[in-house]
């Protein structure tokens, strides 16, 4: 695919580093199995967990943790303090953060964004208990986006020209990685709009690039990770449709993204320097603001947050993407976030402030088995947002 040329001129020409720190301080779901060369997990039922929900509240952010059951059936099991504040963009229409992955759990941690603090939070997870083990600054401003594998950690800063910051995880603890910090050159203000903050930061499975998906500009950077976790000084900047947001891996070497624009998904082959290949068309769901993307063994579920749906995509055996089902739930309370265990997978609905269950059937179809409410529904421009499981 031709790649932005004249774009990515003028974003490198802005790309520098962000200054020093201040004074104060991933997941796929298994479900049914999945192509040998695509690692999708089995599907299987039986064990227990939890479910966290970030709440995102501006006087101060929280994680309320839910224990979820041999059927994927959620419980309350407590809410803890973050240690920071929550955040918003500017003209955000339901999902106050405007990203996907602002809570991730990853090798028994959990971590969370403090959008208005500009802080990381880490947490020890043991079973439906958290304990605060560090808060971090995430490198600059309003932090939106987190990705782990193996001991590094990424956290997407989506304020003011947004950047990358880099951190090397010990005995679970972050320890900010020299010559880890990128600029993305995005000119935003702080808090940036909506529409132009950049969306969602990932580690691609071979933990050779860090990619970060731009809505407005329509374009993803890749990063180049250097032998201790550094970044190279200037990404690749690869075209990526119409307003990409979310995206998620289905091989070792190639990615689907949503396009909210074009209400569709796209499949991309990511080449050994970091260049964006599209695979195939783009493939249409005839919904609304298709924006977040989970997979979940042979399936991937795409949150549409202006029709409130999810739909149902797959990859064929011979790399076709392909829509199963436009309309695999209607949920009716602004789709965001989600997330996925065991073969279930859990919605986070912003306006109707609930989290809903969903078994994933081996043709999949989906079916509710859950549904929590209580959490804070999006109003005045805030709400809550970031969703994971253990």
């Amino acid at each position: 695919m031709k790649r932005s040329v004249a774009l990515a001129t003028a974003l490198l020409a802005g790309l520098t580093s962000v200054g020093s720190p201040p004074g104060t301080a991933l997941a796929d779901g298994g479900g049914p199995g999945y192509h040998d060369d695509r690692k999708g997990g089995e599907h299987h039922h039986g064990d227990e967990g939890a479910v966290f929900v970030q709440t995102n509240k501006a006087e101060g952010n929280t994680i309320k943790v839910y224990d979820r059951d041999e059927d994927g059936r959620l419980t309350k099991a407590g809410e803890y303090e973050t240690g920071g504040l929550g955040g918003f963009t500017i003209g955000a229409p339901l999902d106050a953060l405007a990203s996907q992955g602002s809570l991730i759990y990853h090798k028994g941690l959990l971590f969370a964004v403090n959008a208005g603090s500009n802080t990381v939070t880490v947490f020890g997870v043991e079973g439906t208990r958290l304990h605060k083990l560090q808060v971090i600054w995430s490198g600059g401003l309003l932090p939106v986006s987190i990705a782990a594998r193996g001991d590094l950690v990424y956290v997407l800063n989506a304020g003011g020209e947004g950047s990358v910051q880099g951190f090397e995880l010990h005995k679970g603890r972050l320890s900010r990685i020299e010559d880890a910090n990128r600029s993305l050159g995005l000119h935003n203000g702080n808090p940036p709009a909506f529409g132009t903050a950049p969306a969602q930061v990932k580690i691609d499975p071979d933990s050779e690039f860090v990619l970060v998906s731009t809505k407005g500009a329509n374009v993803m950077f890749s990063y180049e990770i250097g032998r201790h976790g550094e970044l190279a000084s200037n990404p690749v900047i690869s075209d990526a449709g119409n307003t990409p947001f979310g995206f998620t891996f289905d091989t070792e070497d190639s990615l689907l993204v949503t396009e909210s624009g074009a209400n569709a998904v796209s499949r991309f082959e990511l080449e050994d320097d970091g260049t964006l290949d599209q695979v195939g068309p783009s493939v249409p769901n005839g919904q609304q603001a298709p924006c977040w993307i989970q997979r979940v063994g042979d399936y991937f579920f795409v949150a549409n947050a202006g029709s409130s749906t999810i739909s149902s995509y797959r990859v064929d055996d011979d790399g076709k993407l392909e829509l199963v089902r436009n309309v695999a739930a209607d949920t009716g309370g602004g789709s965001i976030d989600m997330t996925a265990k065991d073969g279930f997978l859990y919605v986070q609905n912003a306006t109707a402030g609930n989290v809903q269950g969903y078994e994933v059937n081996e043709d999949g179809s989906l079916k509710l088995v859950t549904t929590v409410e209580g959490l804070p529904k999006f109003e005045n421009g805030i709400g809550m947002e970031g969703i994971a499981a253990s």
